[in-house]
């Protein structure tokens, strides 16, 4: 359990690396570059480990895809509605937004991302290369965009990096809670617990990190990700 608290601290560590990069002023587009490329990883992530393991679970596993998405689009909404509607945004719209809607909103994306690390290491015994950096490369340009907006918002610097760090020991809990599921329950099903959260990682993919991309990134933006998914997919082969 020790080992995926670790491992999720290092996927969520680049939120840290975002907020260093969100105090150089990166340019949008730079940063709707890294989004796309990010997207693209976390895609072929996806598609290579997680979605195969749960294909041969038939209908079941379906309905929990889509169970994953449908749980993912009501907490988004929820929390849109709660003021952290533009917390991916990369331009710094969060004026009137919430800070704490920032930061839970940031912790739904976080979850699932988090558990599936934790969960492959436990049924697996090893922690799937790829998806680790998918996650890593996906949370850099959130925690850019993170704090561009909440310093639209009036928040410190200060301020900034605690809830950024709180947030890196939070993905890691949720990576040893993920662990230790698998082992506290023995009739959890991991191949079904992985696709609930492959459908809520792909429902936030589809809902804010590509369409971010691509306005900032513009078409040079489909080729990184493209890039992104060739990546990870020569990861998840070679590794």
């Amino acid at each position: 359990m020790i080992q995926a608290f670790l491992w999720g601290g290092l996927a969520a560590f680049s939120l840290l690396l975002g907020f260093a990069l969100g105090e150089c002023r990166l340019s949008n587009r730079a940063i709707g570059l890294i989004m796309g490329f990010g997207a693209g990883a976390l895609l072929s992530a996806l598609a290579y480990e997680l979605v195969p393991e749960t294909v041969v679970q038939g209908w079941d596993a379906a309905a929990v895809f889509f169970a994953g998405a449908i749980v993912f689009f009501l907490g988004d909404w929820s929390i849109d509605r709660w003021g952290g509607r533009h917390r991916k945004t990369i331009a710094g719209k969060q004026h009137e937004g919430s800070g704490a809607a920032i930061f839970f909103g940031t912790l739904l994306d976080a979850i699932p991302e988090s558990l599936v690390l934790g969960m492959g290491l436990a049924l697996g015994g090893s922690i799937g290369v790829a998806f680790l950096a998918a996650v890593f490369i996906s949370n850099f340009p959130e925690g850019v965009a993170g704090t561009v907006n909440l310093k639209a918002a009036g928040h410190s610097r200060h301020g900034i990096f605690w809830m950024w760090l709180s947030l890196v020991v939070l993905s890691a809990g949720c990576a040893a809670l993920g662990y230790g599921l698998v082992g506290w329950i023995p009739a959890a099903d991991g191949a079904l617990a992985q696709a609930f959260a492959g459908g809520a990682v792909l429902s936030m993919l589809a809902s804010a990190m590509i369409p971010e991309a691509y306005e900032h990134g513009g078409r040079l933006a489909g080729l990184l990700t493209v890039a992104g998914f060739a990546v990870a997919a020569a990861l998840s082969v070679v590794a």
